[in-house]
């Protein structure tokens, strides 16, 4: 907690409020976080009045703009102008302050303070737990009368630095398989801020030590405990958070893996994807589901090999199904059923060293658009499978193709992307009319400009009447792709 007092903490945000007058009080968020004397992003205010009038108030003040935030509880935001934070101005759910606090959800975040001035109001003791650092319920009922925050209670706690006391645990664990009743779309918009975290990937562990991502996606609650072959060190579910570590570290420095193509990872994984997140954030959501369908997909072969077949297929279903559950992006949702279901070839490619350019353009084209970010998923996926049964030098090789097949992407993806002849006129020098045949033909010869089979116009009229004479091989990466 700031060493400052609380009227001296709280001077900017009563400064800014201080339009609305009394019975207007700063709560929430924004009220901890000065407390705590960390920058204030937004403010939540209680009223004992009608919020639409103090919001025309403040705006006015303020020179801001206002718009209905919630029509169910009434609340409005007053946005810009020279206010120094958003802030949302709902009436006491309740029917007064005391009430109004006692509804919310967490002690840190049910302290008020008088925007005119004086003592905070602080009737939880969120003040003691800002000191001791601590998360503590507000109720017994705080989690099941708002099941967001299940997800809202790993994530601060991992935001601020504090710890989860024993009774806020151990009522997630009970209460954790009402995630799924709050709409997706919160439940998403929640997910969201956790991937964004530093710390994502040891909110996501925690998430796991309140039953609640096993609550998000129950396929993974029949991963723990599920032993894997003696290549794997860890359970299915243990697997999978080591795989969520090693991803995150590598978003955060490709380097000890990458090496000198670090920089062109990171330009990848830092870009804007969708719904908030960057495409190394929605990598991390990969790494969750990536080994989902294990469970589904397990069999014993005679021998006693352990198998997973078909669990990048199954896995990649599972995906599909959370994502539109979340209501994520239709981009979103594709770049994790994508990522999910191309994970394994590049670990399989280690039996077919030598690669060759033509080996290693057939798996970029089965990857893309994703190339870059499969690989990395690919390399944590083999950082965390470190069994009795690996050898370092298996490992290293994993890890070698991933360098190989990176440093393939960026030659080619570099390089002129001008047609060597139009779909058009390639169908009239070979004299048939344009029809589904012509993209399969475009496709084919974009493996073998690549490889540098076909280098000008002829080349690429030659190649495509050997292709619709049948003389050009199917091309796969090898069996089963």
């Amino acid at each position: 907690m700031s060493a400052a007092r609380p009227d001296a903490a709280l001077a900017e945000v009563r400064d800014a409020l201080f339009p609305l007058g009394e019975g207007a009080w700063a709560v929430g968020g924004g009220v901890r976080d000065a407390l705590l004397g960390r920058r204030v992003a937004d403010v939540d205010v209680a009223i004992d009045r009608d919020a639409s009038a103090a919001a025309s108030a403040l705006a006015r003040a303020c020179g801001a703009s206002r718009f209905r935030l919630s029509s169910e509880f009434g609340s409005w935001r007053v946005h810009g102008g020279r206010l120094p934070f958003d802030v949302d101005i709902t009436p006491f759910q309740g029917g007064s302050l005391e009430e109004d606090l006692g509804r919310r959800d967490f002690t840190v975040n049910a302290i008020a303070a008088p925007v005119v001035g004086g003592p905070i109001v602080d009737p939880l003791g969120g003040t003691r737990d800002l000191q001791g650092r601590r998360m503590r319920l507000v109720s017994d009922s705080a989690l099941s009368a708002d099941p967001v925050r299940l997800l809202r209670l790993a994530r601060q706690a991992h935001q601020l630095g504090f710890w989860i006391d024993e009774e806020a645990s151990s009522r997630a664990r009970q209460d954790a398989g009402l995630v799924w009743s709050a709409p997706g779309e919160r439940v998403r918009d929640e997910l969201g801020r956790i991937l964004r975290l530093d710390s994502a990937a040891e909110a996501i562990t925690t998430l796991d030590r309140l039953g609640v991502l096993t609550a998000l996606v129950p396929e993974l609650e029949d991963a723990r405990g599920m032993e894997q072959s003696p290549y794997h060190h860890k359970d299915v579910l243990g697997h999978t958070l080591e795989v969520v570590e090693n991803v995150a570290a590598l978003s955060a420095d490709p380097a000890p893996v990458f090496r000198g193509q670090a920089a062109a990872v990171s330009e990848v994984l830092d870009a804007g994807l969708a719904d908030g997140l960057t495409h190394g954030q929605a990598l991390l959501l990969v790494a969750v589901l990536h080994d989902a369908a294990k469970p589904a997909t397990r069999a014993v072969q005679p021998d006693g090999r352990v198998t997973f077949m078909g669990h990048d297929v199954e896995g990649a279903q599972v995906a599909d199904t959370l994502c539109r559950s979340l209501r994520t992006s239709t981009r979103l949702r594709e770049f994790v059923v994508h990522c999910v279901r191309w994970h394994l070839p590049l670990g399989f490619l280690i039996h077919h060293q030598p690669l060759s350019l033509r080996r290693m353009y057939r798996y970029l084209e089965l990857t893309a658009p994703y190339e870059v970010e499969i690989i990395v998923l690919s390399a944590a996926d083999r950082l965390a499978t470190q069994g009795p049964r690996v050898r370092r030098n298996q490992i290293d090789r994993h890890l070698d193709i991933a360098r190989q097949m990176l440093g393939a992407h960026l030659t080619l993806r570099d390089r002129d992307r001008a047609p060597l002849v139009a779909g058009d006129d390639l169908a009239a020098a070979v004299g048939r009319e344009p029809g589904p045949w012509l993209g399969e033909v475009l496709t084919a010869l974009g493996e073998e400009r690549a490889v540098g089979a076909v280098r000008d116009r002829d080349g690429a009229v030659a190649f495509a009447e050997r292709w619709l004479a049948g003389d050009v091989p199917e091309r796969r990466l090898f069996p089963g792709w």
